[in-house]
């Protein structure tokens, strides 16, 4: 059996022999398909020193690539044939690139490297056919950049990870209290003081540890259409996260007249050195509306949404909209004036308000929003949809009301959540979320009707990095839970409690390898090794698991 993760949907190895790739090995590509034929060439053919040059297509030793409109989205069937060559078709074009996913897979880990280690070697795969489909449309993962800025390539290597797992959503969660990282040439002062803090907490917000140098970082406009493209090379969209109207201390920083000036002195705010939730929030006014605007209307720029070029889901903006606390709203008068103005209710309501308007200002340029569940408060905004995280009743309540829903529960996804209760493990968070948990969650929540369901349009793990400095502990949280996850978002699984995961940590085996082979600092099965560990900083270990809702 195939040792392929995600799990494929049927193999049928059936009929022994194999096939063998080697430098005569040709490249045929039907219209349609030039993103896998130029990965192909550019990532797989470097790694095992294979030039795959064009060739006709019913050459005997060829890759083929072809486009079958009998599959349906995302699908591909992958026929592997002594004498013949491989021959994988999709649906689509992205249908194509799960496939090249796949046959990266079959050839061992030398095809995760970026140069052959074993120059002149004829790689071999098993004849088999592989007939293969995504369950769910959205399988994603939100990064956040902002509490530790990641360097643009390692952003790219991100994509290349997700595009390696067949996840094909990117949340890009790029504003916070801690930080703003994307270049907005109409207000300069957003990265220019908006981009970097003086310190940051080492460890949970309660140690008492500081690390004193200057953290900092943001993307160039340019940078941001590099990775834009570079995800659409990977048939992966980009969803980008501007959060409104709370964890914006960022922004106030940088633009003062941001904030609720007549209760705060928002002048002599900095941003934010420490992990959590900041009083400091937006003010409902409309010049705090026409800078989010103009903020708006450069990103909708760079993160473009044309359906013949992009892929699926491009049309998403996030907007944030969650853990707004309205204290500074009770507190101030200009905005109680304003609630009044508007004829709302409450707080709640004038956030309902403040996220209706995006929505509107959104619809009209052929956008769609998305923001937490806490977006809920106060009346769920027309045509937006929710990313469901505190558990599965804003899910459940967005799909019963006809919006659409990603799932994302911190109890089962949340990345930067503990993956044992081991002393050594690395500043514990929550509670502990092994390998095994990730493996049996259900995104689709229990009591919806075949119509709600149709409005979950998947799942997101997300990755929180508060208490992740570096590439290597971003990749240590993430994996291998990021494996299991993208098999429960990609595989047609029995339900959670019949799921096989002792087959699945057989397949990881070999899996581990291929990450290995990537550079992946993943977690090992064993624990974390000497130098992933954080002996002495303070994490929120929470004793209990979560109620499975």
């Amino acid at each position: 059996m195939s040792d392929v993760i995600p799990a494929p949907r049927a193999v049928d190895e059936s009929v022994p022999g194999e096939v063998r790739l080697d430098a005569d090995t040709t490249l045929w590509a039907a219209p349609g398909t030039g993103t896998t034929e130029r990965w192909l060439r550019s990532t797989l053919g470097a790694a095992l020193g294979l030039g795959l040059p064009p060739g006709p297509q019913d050459a005997r030793n060829a890759v083929r690539l072809v486009l079958d409109d009998t599959l349906e989205p995302e699908a591909h069937r992958l026929r592997a044939v002594a004498g013949e060559g491989v021959e994988i078709r999709g649906g689509d074009a992205a249908g194509v690139f799960w496939g090249a996913q796949t046959l990266r897979q079959l050839l061992g880990p030398d095809a995760f490297r970026r140069a052959p280690v074993r120059p002149g070697t004829t790689y071999a795969l098993a004849q088999q056919v592989i007939e293969d489909a995504p369950r769910f449309p959205w399988r994603g993962v939100m990064l956040d950049v902002s509490r530790h800025f990641l360097p643009k390539d390692a952003v790219l290597r991100h994509l290349d990870l997700m595009a390696a797992h067949k996840l094909n959503v990117f949340h890009f969660h790029l504003t916070d209290d801690q930080g703003w990282r994307v270049q907005i040439k109409k207000y300069p002062r957003l990265t220019e003081v908006g981009s970097w803090r003086a310190r940051t907490k080492f460890g949970h917000r309660a140690s008492p540890l500081w690390d004193e140098k200057p953290h900092g970082g943001f993307y160039t406009q340019d940078d941001i259409r590099e990775i834009v493209a570079y995800a659409a090379e990977r048939h992966i969209a980009v969803v980008p996260e501007i959060d409104v109207p709370g964890h914006s201390q960022a922004a106030i920083a940088a633009y003062p007249e941001l904030g609720n000036t007549d209760v705060v002195d928002t002048a002599s705010l900095s941003v934010w050195d420490n992990w959590g939730v900041s009083e400091n929030v937006l003010a409902p006014t409309d010049n705090t509306l026409r800078f989010y605007e103009g903020v708006f209307e450069e990103l909708l720029d760079l993160f473009p949404a044309d359906p013949a070029c992009f892929p699926r889901f491009s049309e998403f903006f996030h907007i944030g909209g969650d853990e707004c606390p309205k204290d500074q709203w009770r507190q101030s008068p200009a905005v109680q004036a304003r609630i009044e103005e508007l004829g709302l209710a409450d707080e709640d309501a004038l956030q309902s308000w403040f996220v209706r308007h995006f929505d509107k200002w959104l619809s009209a340029r052929g956008r769609r929003l998305i923001g937490w569940d806490e977006i809920l408060q106060g009346g769920l905004a027309e045509g937006a949809a929710v990313s469901s995280w505190r558990g599965y009743e804003g899910g459940v309540t967005a799909a019963r009301a006809g919006h659409d829903v990603v799932m994302c529960p911190e109890q089962h996804v949340y990345l930067d959540y503990r993956q044992d209760g081991g002393e050594d493990e690395p500043v514990p968070i929550a509670y502990v979320r092994t390998l095994e948990d990730v493996y049996r969650f259900e995104p689709v929540p229990a009591g919806l009707t075949p119509e709600q369901e149709r409005h979950v349009l998947g799942t997101q793990a997300n990755v929180w990095t508060e208490v992740m400095e570096d590439r290597a502990r971003v990749d240590y949280q993430a994996f291998p839970r990021l494996a299991a996850f993208a098999e429960v978002a990609w595989s047609a699984l029995p339900a959670p409690a019949a799921r096989d995961f002792a087959a699945f940590e057989r397949r990881m085996a070999a899996h581990y390898g291929r990450l290995d082979a990537l550079g992946v600092a993943y977690r090992p099965p064993t624990g974390p090794l000497p130098w992933q560990k954080r002996p002495g900083v303070l994490g929120r270990p929470i004793e209990g698991a979560p109620p499975n809702v």
